[in-house]
């Protein structure tokens, strides 16, 4: 194993806190990445993790060298990409995380697209709606809907996502048809509550270049999408979601937009992955092909995109989100966490 190799495993062992994760993440036998911490140790004179019964840490000495490993490892990556050719086809594999109805509806589908465009690349598609982990759990890139708040991860927007409201006829008929927002007084909602903090999200919509929201009455709460669509179409209330999701049902008839005037902002959608990662041409081809994918000519999906940075420009932010099926999770303010309930 080489110098660059030997740097690679040991910021891995650092990030996933374990021998274990790290050498499952690099798909090497324990032993391999136990015996390179140690050759690493014996060349460099230091010790550079304290090791427990429960959890791997760096030392004063490995927090220092760690920091200086990204970089050189940064540094050999560009470097190798100086002298691949704009044609060349990627290899390798690639761990990609999506939350759980675009997974399913809109990416999985696609998918032999990009494997017949990229057959060098395989993929581990982790179609989920838990919190995870991109380093802990090995992730290279993962989809997530809303806004952006401190996370540290570099975030290459893909869109917007469109909103609508809808209910089902047989609700309609009894409750009437809202015409403008004051009416959601006399209305039900089935309201949804975060799988992670509990807290139920509000009707919002946008009116006077502001937005509005409202806490709408409502007999059932949820706290998935699939549950929150088959409540709409039982007729227990009106639901807010996005436009891709029932976009089958409002073609079939089994529910019927309302308040078309009225809709909740778009949501934005960004792909976001660890800084280290940023060079990756997998990573690179994978975000230029889910663009493509997540704005189908004639779907109700998503706005233009105004301001998808490029392979060369990616904006960086820093990232957390509130759940619900208007919120897909963002990594939270520890630092690289991503997960709970989606669209």
């Amino acid at each position: 194993m080489d110098r660059i190799d030997l740097f690679r495993v040991f910021a891995r062992v650092v990030e996933t806190t374990s021998f274990t994760r790290a050498a499952e993440t690099l798909n090497l036998p324990r032993s391999t990445v136990s015996t390179a911490i140690q050759e690493l140790e014996g060349r460099l004179g230091a010790r550079l993790l304290a090791r427990t019964t429960r959890s791997v840490t760096p030392t004063t000495d490995g927090r220092a060298f760690y920091d200086h490993c990204l970089r050189l490892i940064a540094d050999v990556e560009e470097a190798e990409n100086l002298f691949r050719h704009e044609g060349s086809s990627p290899r390798g594999l690639l761990r990609v995380n999506l939350p759980g109805r675009i997974g399913r509806l809109l990416v999985a589908p696609r998918l032999p697209e990009f494997l017949g465009r990229y057959p060098g690349i395989d993929i581990a598609l982790g179609v989920t709606d838990r919190a995870v982990n991109l380093v802990e759990d090995g992730i290279d890139c993962v989809l997530r809907v809303g806004p952006l708040h401190d996370s540290g991860l570099i975030a290459r927007r893909m869109g917007d996502l469109a909103l609508v409201n809808v209910a089902s006829p047989a609700y309609l008929a009894r409750y009437g048809v809202p015409q403008v927002p004051a009416d959601l007084a006399h209305h039900q909602a089935v309201r949804y509550a975060s799988p992670s903090t509990g807290r139920i999200e509000d009707w919002e919509w946008e009116e006077g270049g502001a937005t509005r929201s409202l806490a709408m009455s409502g007999r059932v709460t949820v706290n998935s999408a699939e549950a929150f669509i088959a409540c709409c179409l039982a007729g227990l209330g009106l639901i807010q979601i996005p436009a891709y999701d029932v976009a089958d049902l409002l073609h079939s008839g089994a529910l019927v937009e309302v308040l078309p005037r009225w809709r909740a902002a778009p949501l934005p959608m960004a792909l976001l992955y660890p800084h280290r990662k940023h060079l990756s041409r997998r990573i690179q081809v994978f975000a230029d092909w889910l663009e493509e994918a997540l704005h189908i000519p004639g779907q109700p999906l998503a706005g233009p995109v105004a301001d998808a940075p490029s392979q060369t420009g990616d904006v960086t932010r820093r990232a957390t989100t509130a759940t619900g099926p208007r919120c897909a999770p963002a990594p939270g303010p520890s630092g690289e966490r991503a997960g709970g309930s989606s669209p």
